[in-house]
């Protein structure tokens, strides 16, 4: 455990409330609550005293059902003899879940950089080791790099498609490929698509597991945490091929016996709705990016802006010396706007930042922009 880095939330959290009035571009989560129906969903929930024991480590029926069909309209995944639906306490356990299924202490698994610091962390934990491949100036994937990467301690490529922290959105073809590559080695693809629905530009999302015949070693991952408002419910999915099922299994009974039914039940509600509901607010993000664009590019001889078409964040590369946490610290304490480091990400070499944009609505993003781009003018001398 001392080898795993300390999440940043909790200490860029603890600066904001050390400095009353922060705005913050910190954490990924979304402006809008969940949809009516599904709390709803939490009466009948409540009408039956049974709910309040123990569960199917894998979930209730009606809500696997109900993902079933959300996979094949959404997804155009089929769930067949070969693969099996688990529910799971959001997308980040069911990370943990895949890499304990699938790892021995000293397996290596590849991350493509900057990457999702809980990902790295879940790997450390797993006394595996996280292999690091670069991606190429605008983020997207370097095939290449990631096949040099490959060794026979391999157990795993990650890929995170709309991208966490970069906001980029990998090409079908570069998804192909890896999961082409996946099975030529013998290794699993695992695809977090956490942020499946927030796309712009007419950009579409790509779920490795439509590929025919990939359901052997294919791993996807999903939240209901951004798309429907659910941070603290705590319910994410992932599909896996059946022959996981049984150390998944395992590994769930073992840290959380069944995922918290109240939740299912809201869960239930929610993709009832579907997208009926999201892409309203999906459309009041995108306003909100635009705003954020119109305000970064002019910086061009401070930071450097790469197009980022999904998500909701923005990864900027700062032209400076300084240390990306303390600019932040001082952005925080000087102009009460927050924004997490880049070396949290796994980038070690420059300043970059993070900026997350999903959780603020236009009167509210301005005024944040605002002030980071006041903060940056003034701390930041140009190259």
């Amino acid at each position: 455990m001392n080898r795993v880095q300390s999440p940043i939330i909790p200490i860029i959290g603890q600066l904001i409330r050390e400095n009353s009035g922060t705005i913050s571009l910190g954490q990924g989560v979304v402006f809008y609550p969940p949809p009516q129906e599904a709390i709803e969903k939490i009466s009948q929930f409540l009408n039956h005293p049974a709910n309040h024991q123990y569960k199917s480590v894998r979930g209730i029926d009606p809500l696997l059902k109900q993902i079933v069909t959300k996979l094949q309209e959404d997804n155009q995944i089929n769930i067949n003899n070969n693969r099996s639906i688990v529910v799971t306490a959001g997308s980040n356990m069911a990370f943990m879940n895949a890499i304990l299924a699938i790892t021995n202490a000293g397996d290596e698994i590849i991350l493509n950089t900057p990457y999702y610091f809980n990902h790295e962390m879940a790997i450390t934990m797993a006394s595996c080791h996280p292999i690091l491949v670069k991606t190429d100036d605008n983020y997207q994937l370097c095939l290449d790099k990631i096949k040099a990467a490959i060794t026979p301690r391999t157990r795993a490529i990650v890929t995170i498609s709309p991208n966490n922290p970069t906001g980029v959105v990998y090409s079908e073809s570069s998804l192909k490929e890896v999961n082409q590559l996946c099975q030529e080695k013998g290794i699993y693809h695992i695809s977090d698509e956490a942020y499946e629905y927030f796309t712009y530009d007419g950009i579409k999302h790509f779920s490795p597991a439509s590929i025919i015949d990939s359901d052997s070693y294919t791993i996807s991952l999903y939240s209901l945490s951004k798309a429907y408002g659910f941070a603290s419910w705590r319910i994410g999915y992932m599909v896996i091929p059946n022959h996981l099922l049984e150390a998944v299994k395992k590994i769930q009974d073992t840290i959380l016996i069944c995922p918290p039914v109240i939740s299912q039940y809201a869960a239930l509600g929610a993709l009832t709705v579907g997208k009926n509901y999201y892409k309203k607010y999906i459309g009041e993000i995108d306003k909100v990016r635009n705003i954020f664009i119109n305000h970064l590019q002019p910086l061009q001889d401070i930071c450097t802006l790469v197009p980022s078409q999904g998500a909701f964040y923005f990864f900027l590369r700062i032209n400076t010396d300084m240390k990306d946490f303390e600019l932040v610290k001082k952005l925080i304490e000087t102009y009460n706007i927050a924004v997490l480091p880049g070396e949290t990400f796994g980038i070690k070499k420059g300043c970059y930042l993070r900026i997350a944009y999903g959780a603020l609505q236009q009167e509210t993003a301005t005024i944040g922009i605002e002030r980071l781009v006041q903060g940056l003018k003034h701390l930041i001398n140009p190259v």
